[in-house]
């Protein structure tokens, strides 16, 4: 099992293409790689057509997986503007792979996924699904319910192609195939192990509530209470650098099991908060929520999207052998956009977990589980961190 990534920023796209894989065979020692992933920045969007059988003529690569983005990653570095291609390549001997490209159609039913093998189909059950969409063109909600039909507790990687303003503009490509609506991705079998890190960037503030009245996505009470007289009470009582985050904007964590006696960063799904009605003092967000369910309200900032991805990845780190290759899908909102220096999600995992090879790309939405349940994020960072699968067979 051998890992490989090259990120190349040339703006002639042929050399850059070529540069980026001859890096990649090199690294390889000539292997063909079994999976490919590449991310095009937006200005080679009209040339990415070419791009799988440039790839596959140089590297053999059996199976490709790769979009149009308006940033990349790849090793310590993260470019957020100009042409650049960021590649990220697998030997994985003996893992059974299955590509595929998702569409969308209403139906007198409702919305319709359509392209995802069955669980009949393959014969074997995924170890992860990697999906990387056109957000203009993707029921996002309706491909986590199929898969979480057809398997169930399989965790969910990946983003949103991003860089496009209006559905077409986005370039998805497959193996030798190029699309410009739906979603394209890959699910992974045995053999490999792969463990996912989800960095919502918030931590938490206050005590935990019990939504004790609510309406779709309307917070109405909290432990019987006000929504909005909740958040003022937390309000007066935290620090005045955590009433100057809540004043630029606080979130609802949402929790993930509310049995739990106890509750931490990593239990709890984050929405932000998208609007409040004074008189009546509920607070609208931007998911559904239940009666019963807990919350806690969270706050955001660079130093809090460092230390919660520091910790996260920590934690992970410790919890298992040591990663020999990384994905990262960070939201198009971070980078210089949040940090006050560039480079900041890849240079902290090279940090803690390198160097090992990282590709990835800035998303206009990324996806992956929080406590076992998959979603769409935004202001996040979802890491897919590939190694030797443990001796249980994970």
């Amino acid at each position: 099992m051998r890992f490989a990534a090259s990120q190349n920023s040339n703006p002639d796209f042929g050399a850059s293409v070529d540069a980026a894989c001859q890096d990649l065979v090199i690294q390889l020692g000539n292997e063909p790689p079994d999976l490919l992933f590449c991310f095009i920045m937006a200005e080679h969007r009209e040339q990415a057509g070419q791009l799988p059988e440039l790839i596959r003529t140089v590297t053999g690569a059996r199976h490709v997986v790769g979009c149009t983005v308006e940033g990349v990653a790849g090793g310590n570095e993260e470019i957020e503007s100009g042409p650049a291609i960021s590649m990220w390549a697998a030997v994985l001997p003996d893992v059974p792979l299955a590509p595929f490209h998702v569409q969308f159609e209403r139906t007198p039913d409702g919305l319709m996924c359509t392209g995802l093998p069955s669980a009949d189909s393959l014969g074997w059950k995924p170890q992860a699904a990697f999906l990387l969409a056109d957000p203009f063109s993707t029921a996002i909600d309706s491909f986590i319910g199929t898969l979480s039909h057809e398997f169930p507790a399989v965790p969910l990687l990946g983003g949103m192609a991003s860089g496009a303003r209006g559905i077409g503009e986005n370039r998805l490509l497959l193996d030798e195939q190029e699309y410009q609506q739906g979603g394209v991705g890959v699910l992974i079998g045995p053999g490999v192990s792969i463990r996912s890190i989800v960095s919502q960037g918030c931590r938490p503030v206050g005590r935990t509530y019990v939504v004790t009245r609510s309406e779709q996505n309307v917070l109405h009470e909290l432990g019987g209470k006000a929504a909005m007289l909740r958040l003022q009470e937390v309000f007066d009582e935290v620090s005045e650098r955590d009433r100057q985050l809540i004043s630029q904007g606080p979130h609802v964590g949402l929790a993930r099991n509310e049995y739990q006696e106890s509750f931490d960063r990593g239990d709890f799904f984050i929405s932000n908060i998208i609007g409040g009605d004074r008189t009546s003092g509920a607070l609208a967000i931007g998911n559904p929520i239940r009666t019963g369910q807990t919350v806690q309200f969270h706050v955001r900032d660079a130093t809090t999207a460092d230390e919660d991805l520091r910790t996260l990845l920590g934690n992970a780190l410790k919890a298992a052998p040591a990663p020999k290759g990384a994905l990262l899908f960070t939201c198009n909102g971070r980078g210089t956009r949040v940090f006050p220096e560039p480079h900041h999600d890849a240079r902290m995992i090279q940090e803690l977990a390198g160097p090992i090879p990282l590709a990835g790309f800035f998303a206009q939405g990324e996806l992956g589980p929080i406590s076992g349940e998959n979603h769409i994020h935004g202001f996040t960072a979802s890491v897919a961190l590939f190694g030797e699968p443990e001796i249980d067979g994970r």
